[in-house]
């Protein structure tokens, strides 16, 4: 899997994803959407190690969505 950051997003739709934030969190679950600004929403997602402060992240029925001015990484 290569080429563009949001190519490689798209093909990852429905697979589990590690979110890794800018303030050392990271967030588990399964990729169920995304933009082109990076904000990232999340099914079924775990916090590790999160203090999130300040940050931009908002938990609704089981469905995490974090801004993109947060995220560092996506692993796959």
């Amino acid at each position: 899997m290569s080429g563009r950051p949001l190519d490689v997003l798209e093909e990852s739709l429905s697979e589990p994803v590690t979110v890794h934030l800018k303030d050392g969190a990271a967030f588990y679950g399964t990729l169920s959407g995304y933009d082109q600004h990076m904000n990232v929403v999340l099914d079924g997602a775990d916090a590790s190690d999160a203090v999130l402060g300040e940050l931009d992240v908002e938990e609704v029925d089981n469905t995490t969505i974090i801004r993109g001015d947060n995220v560092v990484s996506v692993t796959l």
